[in-house]
């Protein structure tokens, strides 16, 4: 299957070319939570490409002092800070593309599900008043918990009566960058050169590498597979750890969204062939929202190309998923109905 998702040499990429610059290239993107950990990195990339054209960083604190700091680099994109609940609206005007980031980081001993109380709240807001504001953009949720926010995000937009499913995304995309690493790195390749679809959700056992699908083609004895995957699927955690109390991963996260919009914004500029993993509305499995490879295009999801061929090993995987899975999207989905 990986031979359709012809990325990281692509997705990666989007990071790193100097693309010349077209009538196209003017992606209007909002940062919602750009004073915060993952925020700040994420607003800085984005400044970074030439793809964005307008940056609108939205937050509670701190968003004048970012934005100015932001709008002194030489490249094209306008940079304008919004301060505060009243001038949300104005942020979001206009947008094509909103990156929702905002939120409380997990700490050393809290599960992505313990932060549901705080962050449920934040999304709803938040995504309430994209469906006001700017109902046509693309809506691409970092905040954890996704399996619980991308329910309340859709949610939110049937309220308002403007849900459009294929341009809803929770990304998962650090999920795929840790699998390609840590493949990586374990057997000697260019991390750049690897792909390997990560399906399913985005918390602990939800998580799952397809390595069988992985490109180029590896074997591991079945010990070091469950050890790797066991890696990336609690990889978050290992991060919360080293940082001992000061944070969770910001700078990978920021890296991942960054790629994420890249794509989103290419696939928008009509570049063909766009492929990314996300956590959206699905009918590939008995799950609601479920992750998979995901043909990008000028609407947002042009294809769903679903699991494809797995092992043994990954079906378990699946199968293992599902309770906590659909109990995480019926929690979201629970909250965003009495939210008011």
């Amino acid at each position: 299957m990986l031979s359709r998702l012809a990325r990281p040499a692509a997705a990666a990429a989007a990071l790193r070319r100097g693309l010349a610059t077209t009538a196209q290239n003017n992606a209007k993107v909002a940062v919602l939570g750009a004073s915060g950990g993952i925020g700040q990195p994420l607003s800085l990339l984005l400044k970074n490409s030439p793809l964005v054209s307008r940056l609108s960083l939205y937050d509670i604190a701190h968003t004048p002092g970012v934005a100015a700091d932001l709008s002194h680099i030489e490249t094209r994109a306008n940079v304008k800070g919004f301060l505060g609940p009243e001038q949300l609206p104005e942020c979001l005007k206009g947008c094509d593309v909103v990156v929702i980031p905002a939120g409380v980081p997990r700490k050393p001993g809290m599960t992505r599900d313990d932060l549901f109380n705080t962050n449920a709240s934040i999304v709803a807001t938040l995504t309430s008043a994209c469906a006001k504001h700017c109902p046509e953009a693309m809506i691409c949720i970092i905040s954890n918990p996704v399996n619980s926010t991308i329910p309340i995000t859709s949610e939110v937009f049937k309220k308002h009566g403007v849900y459009n499913p294929n341009r809803i995304f929770g990304v998962t995309t650090l999920d795929i960058v840790r699998a390609n690493t840590f493949v990586a790195e374990l057997k000697g390749l260019d991390p750049a050169r690897v792909s390997v679809p990560v399906i399913g959700g985005h918390a602990g056992k939800t998580i799952i590498p397809l390595i069988s699908q992985c490109t180029p083609k590896v074997d591991f004895p079945q010990d070091q597979l469950e050890k790797l995957t066991g890696r990336i699927q609690e990889a978050g955690t290992e991060v919360v750890k080293a940082k001992a109390g000061a944070g969770s991963a910001t700078l990978s996260m920021a890296y991942a969204g960054a790629r994420f919009v890249f794509s989103l914004v290419d696939a928008m500029n009509g570049k063909e062939g766009v492929i990314e993993c996300a956590f959206v509305r699905s009918e590939e499995t008995e799950s609601p929202y479920f992750s998979t490879p995901l043909l990008l295009g000028k609407s947002g999801i042009e294809k769903n190309l679903g699991i494809g061929k797995i092992s043994a090993f990954e079906e378990k995987m699946v199968a293992e998923a599902m309770s906590e899975l659909k109990a995480s999207i019926k929690k979201g989905e629970e909250f965003a109905k009495n939210f008011k």
